[in-house]
């Protein structure tokens, strides 16, 4: 039912019925599409906001994606009507909206291209989406073969959703010249101000086929008719009507005859996507289907798809591993880094990123694009403001606005800066970035270096503290949703003051390496400082607090009955320090017992099932989902980087497998999603609602994804780098006797093999050869050949 290909550049699924939300997403600079099994579709493009050309059939208001969508009959989609003139049956690939069952399908999510593959009753449709690199445009191809032994007569309708576009002027026909459908809107405004926001808008909607229809239909209403989506009225009919749309919800269907032979296959190719005019839609047209290479074999089509797989290529990561864990491996190898190439390459499609994405999104991108992720931290500091203070997110355009949730303060945003630039710094040492003077953001004559702008920073989190010397949270911090702890502005974020204590021995060390040794000292003596304080006012016998209210109320203690433990206070506790061995033991143990599920390590417990409005809107969240409870990745993510960090790696790997659907058959189908990527949460409240707990919310939004990758460098493999070089230290769990892992590394490439050996009492690196007293591989040069690195490591007993 469900499999890796046997190149693991697919992952299948041989039912359109046992995941039904089980999907896949492709993206480019412009855009991003996230499509399921059964053909329903989510896509927007840029513009410079996102937007879209595929609408809902009810006038949507602009949200994030969301987690756990809902499908529906109608929800956009990209279907194929078959119908048989013989014998009047009908069905549709991949499966909605007719849903009958086929005799043969495979849902197939690959690296830059998602493939569906139906056969019913001896007509095999093959579907195949991919996109160009840098425009918004979706590239098919469909497939058309007849494995029966007769002669069949038929035809099929490409079916591509448009929907409702405005309630102000919307329309649509077939264009000869074009060999298209053309459907047409205005973005709806009403302040004249907002005209000239909206006049230059991508507002058409196309369909461009390679072969001309012999009929169309551009009206919806009239291609249902009685019989609605599963059984359009239009569709029993010898031909489409060739009808338009007239202020009219608009829809792109052609109709293609076909008499076929045994083992005869037809091919068609179509373009579907958003332009501003028709002569846009022409040029796209001639370039994608006339034009030709110089040696007349690749289509402008053709070229796209080559182009497209190679841009996806470039996100292929710094480590190939192979373990005892062939579907680890799968993930690690392919789809890990695809992932996170994603939220680097994309940021999200947001003009606005939140901060705190923007930074963490670009660590990943230190493993991948080292480049991409220097210039992102470089214009994060240069929206920093004169007194440290950094803002709630990062403009990347120039019309563009701080939006959402963005608008609502938050205090977490500048402990990222030293710990996601020290990702970048051992994996470049480009400790050169640190002299950049960079200017700020509301003093325009006053400009420092990325290391006072960092220093600035640091001191905002100490001066932004009440007379505790606790951090306060006013409307969130890392959790959004907690928006009512300290509005009033006297709540305080237990978790923020134990990050900031991170922060600081993050930057003690970068300031030591680049050689400020009083700065170095001073940053440690105010993490030894925060420590103090956390342990004296959030300390609960047991457990870390989360914060205190504004009516000084502690919370996420263990008189508390809903909310009693946050996850994230016991993780950074752990990072910070904080934590002496006593209290280590102690949280572990409490986070094992409390928050544990088969699923993951839940985000709090229990979750709340009412309001409480000291916390906030977090508590309103239903039961196990997102923040309220879930195994929320990004906060598990930090848990298992802590537990590595203290040489907890029996725990560590556990809990990170955990993030991978499967192996089990069981498990993947409880959570209902392919292999392919990390959600931002699967269900939690395990202990509350079994029934649900495990089901992923299939957004692949998420800042979990880096940290994964930074545990797997940093932690399990312990292939870090460093200011002189490349530290190897892995925390391989006793089970696995043997690994290895392809590392690029500042140009040099190595292949390391790890092995268990009774003859060693500690951790040996040998590197072609010869014994490396420090585990520190220094003087590594970009070669021809690779460097051949050998670890011995002690036997567990």
């Amino acid at each position: 039912m469900i499999r890796a290909s046997e190149n693991n550049e697919y992952y299948e699924l041989t039912s359109p019925t046992s995941m039904p939300k089980a999907s896949g997403f492709l993206w480019n600079d412009k855009m991003m599409i996230h499509v399921n099994c059964r053909g329903y579709a989510v896509a927007q493009f840029m513009q410079p906001e996102p937007a879209k050309y595929s609408y809902a059939p009810n006038l949507e208001a602009k949200t994030f994606m969301q987690p756990e969508q809902p499908y529906y009959a109608h929800h956009p989609g990209r279907f194929v009507f078959v119908k048989d003139e013989e014998t009047g049956e009908v069905f549709s690939a991949p499966y909605e909206p007719v849903r009958v069952l086929p005799d043969n399908y495979t849902f197939s999510v690959g690296k830059h291209d998602i493939v569906w593959k139906v056969e019913h009753q001896g007509i095999v449709i093959e579907m195949t989406l991919s996109l160009p690199k840098d425009e918004a445009i979706e590239l098919w191809k469909v497939k058309v073969k007849n494995t029966s032994k007769r002669k069949r007569k038929l035809s099929i309708y490409p079916y591509f959703t448009v929907g409702y576009m405005s309630w102000m002027n919307q329309s649509g026909e077939y264009k000869k010249d074009l060999q298209g459908i053309v459907c047409s809107a205005i973005t709806p405004y009403q302040k004249y101000q907002d005209y000239e926001k909206i006049k230059n808008l991508k507002d058409k909607t196309f369909l461009l086929g390679d072969h001309e229809p012999f009929s169309w239909e551009v009206n919806q209403e009239a291609f249902e008719g009685e019989g609605g989506i599963t059984l359009p009225s239009a569709i029993q009919l010898a031909e489409l009507e060739k009808g338009d749309s007239r202020y009219e919800m608009p829809v792109a269907v052609f109709q293609y005859k076909l008499e076929m032979n045994q083992d005869e296959e037809k091919e068609y190719r179509f373009l579907f996507g958003a332009a501003k005019t028709e002569e846009e839609i022409a040029n796209i047209r001639e370039r994608y289907f006339l034009i030709k290479t110089e040696t007349g074999f690749l289509t402008g089509f053709d070229l796209a798809l080559s182009e497209y797989a190679k841009y996806i290529e470039e996100g292929k990561g710094c480590i190939q591993i192979k373990t005892p864990d062939a579907d680890f491996d799968n993930f690690v190898n392919t789809w890990l880094p695809r992932q996170m190439y994603y939220h680097g390459s994309t940021n999200r499609l947001s003009t606005d990123p939140q901060t705190r994405n923007y930074l963490q999104d670009n660590m990943g991108m230190s493993y991948i694009k080292p480049q991409i992720a220097r210039d992102a931290f470089l214009l994060a500091l240069s929206q920093q403001k004169a007194s440290g203070e950094m803002p709630d997110g990062i403009i990347l355009h120039k019309d563009a606005e701080l939006k959402y949730i963005n608008q609502v303060p938050h205090t977490d945003h500048c402990v990222w800066l030293p710990i996601c630039l020290s990702t970048y710094l051992d994996e470049t040492s480009d400790y050169a970035i640190l002299e950049e003077i960079v200017p700020f953001a509301d003093e325009a004559e006053e400009a420092a270096t990325v290391s006072e702008h960092i220093n600035r920073a640091m001191y905002w989190l100490i001066n932004d503290r009440d007379e505790r010397g606790l951090n306060y949270i006013n409307q969130g911090d890392w959790c959004d949703p907690m928006n009512m702890v300290g509005y009033k502005g006297k709540g305080v974020s237990g978790w923020l003051t134990t990050a900031s204590a991170y922060a600081f021995l993050i930057w003690a060390d970068i300031c030591e390496k680049n050689g400020q040794i009083s700065m170095s000292d001073e940053f440690r003596q105010q993490a030894d400082i925060t420590n103090e304080v956390i342990n004296k006012y959030l300390w609960d016998g047991e457990w870390y607090a989360r914060g205190i209210t504004d009516d000084n109320v502690v919370f996420g203690i263990s008189k508390d009955k809903e909310g009693r433990i946050f996850l994230n206070s016991q993780g950074w506790a752990l990072l910070s320090g904080a934590a002496d061995e006593t209290k280590k033991q102690r949280l572990l143990d409490s986070v094992a017992e409390q928050l544990e599920s088969p699923y993951g390590v839940e985000m709090l417990g229990p979750s709340y099932t009412a309001m409480r409005e000291d916390v906030g809107r977090v508590t309103q969240k239903h039961p196990g989902s997102a923040e309220n409870g879930s195994v929320y990745n990004h906060a598990a993510v930090f848990y298992i980087y802590s537990l590595y960090s203290v040489g907890e790696t029996e725990n560590a790997y556990r809990l990170l497998r955990k993030m991978i659907p499967g192996p089990d058959l069981d498990d993947i189908l409880q959570r209902g999603q392919l292999p392919v990527f990390i959600p931002n949460y699967y269900r939690g409240a395990y202990k509350q609602i079994p029934r649900t707990a495990g089901r992923s919310s299939h957004l692949f939004n998420t800042g979990t994804v880096s940290w994964v990758y930074r545990c797997l460098v940093d932690g399990l493999f312990g292939i870090k780098g460093q200011k002189e070089g490349l530290k190897i230290n892995p925390q391989l769990p006793s089970d696995w006797q043997e690994a290895s892992v392809k590392r690029t590394f500042r140009g040099a490439e190595l292949q390391i093999d790890m092995k268990r050996d009774e003859n060693v009492r500690k951790i040996e690196v040998y590197v072609n050869n010869e014994f490396v007293e420090d585990g520190i591989l220094k003087d590594l040069k970009p070669s021809e050949e690779e460097y051949h690195v050998r670890v011995k490591i002690p036997l567990k007993g």
